[in-house]
């Protein structure tokens, strides 16, 4: 337990998945808060976040779970947003933070937004981290250590409300960044959401081929394609609700990425070698970078 002062004095976590029960672990280790309690619809999840250790109070009534905190993380699935945030909002003290864990962020300013009473601080986050687990188990306090959080407040927010939760995310070791909420989704649209989208289409493609050359495929599968499947086994509700949510920028990258498809499978057919050690080329200086920025 770190000797700085707490953050906040009660947290509520509402959902107990990977990111909810991380960000239950690193409270207590980096001394965020004096209490950390959970709301999650699944019994289950709840009674195992009680079995842990890493909850003080686990509830599957929601509105109970936020009563009396000054900090409220809403990490459920971005489907799950608007009813969230028309069933807890109204339940907030004046003064408690609001925030989230979500990949689509002007669906949260479009879902819970409108929910939100006068002297609650909407400060919508997104901690670009994660695994391709889930469930209260699959969570560790030190998920987030050298990665990026980025908050998109909206207009007009207030700035003590932002500090608090950029602190919160530089105590869980994270480099914290602030965009417009559009800007965000842009941004995640290709580093993040068409990449799974890939993955997801390459393993399916996979699964759609005979039993015989399947069974080949998973015994002979080399690092390519074991990355992928890592990728396909990501949570499929939370994914889904991510395309679903950013869909006009996923879209838009979608094309491009046809269009520069187009292009290779042109270059491949034609046998142009030299554009294509061009473009291999090119792209290694990209990996390089992530290297550089220690987020490989």
């Amino acid at each position: 337990m770190t000797a700085t002062a707490p953050l906040f004095d009660r947290i509520a976590i509402i959902g107990i998945g990977l990111i909810g029960s991380s960000l239950a672990r690193a409270v207590p280790a980096y001394g965020l808060a004096r209490t950390v309690v959970c709301g999650d619809r699944s019994e289950a999840a709840c009674a195992k976040a009680l079995e842990l250790g890493i909850v003080a109070e686990a509830t599957t009534d929601l509105e109970a779970a936020v009563d009396g905190a000054d900090l409220v993380i809403l990490c459920t699935p971005m489907g799950s947003f608007a009813e969230m945030g028309e069933r807890l909002a109204p339940r907030l003290k004046p003064g408690t933070i609001l925030t989230d864990v979500g990949s689509v962020k002007q669906a949260v300013l479009r879902d819970i937004g409108p929910h939100v009473p006068d002297g609650v601080h909407l400060i919508p986050g997104h901690p670009v981290a994660g695994t391709e687990h889930s469930g209260p188990e699959a969570g560790f306090a030190s998920l987030f250590n050298g990665r990026w959080c980025i908050l998109t407040p909206p207009t007009g927010a207030n700035a003590d409300a932002v500090e608090k939760v950029a602190g919160l995310w530089r105590r869980c070791g994270s480099n914290v960044e602030t965009m417009d909420a559009a800007h965000h989704d842009r941004v995640l649209a290709i580093t993040s959401h068409l990449p799974h989208l890939i993955a997801y289409t390459i393993v399916g493609t996979a699964s759609d081929l005979e039993e015989t050359t399947k069974s080949e495929v998973i015994k002979f599968s080399a690092g390519g394609f074991r990355d992928f499947t890592r990728i396909a086994a990501s949570d499929p509700v939370m994914w889904r609700d991510v395309f679903l949510n950013n869909r006009e920028a996923v879209l838009e990258t979608l094309q491009l990425f046809t269009e520069d498809l187009t292009a290779l499978q042109r270059a491949i057919r034609w046998g142009e070698g030299d554009r294509l050690q061009e473009l291999f080329t090119r792209t290694r200086a990209i990996r390089r970078g992530i290297i550089d920025a220690k987020q490989a």
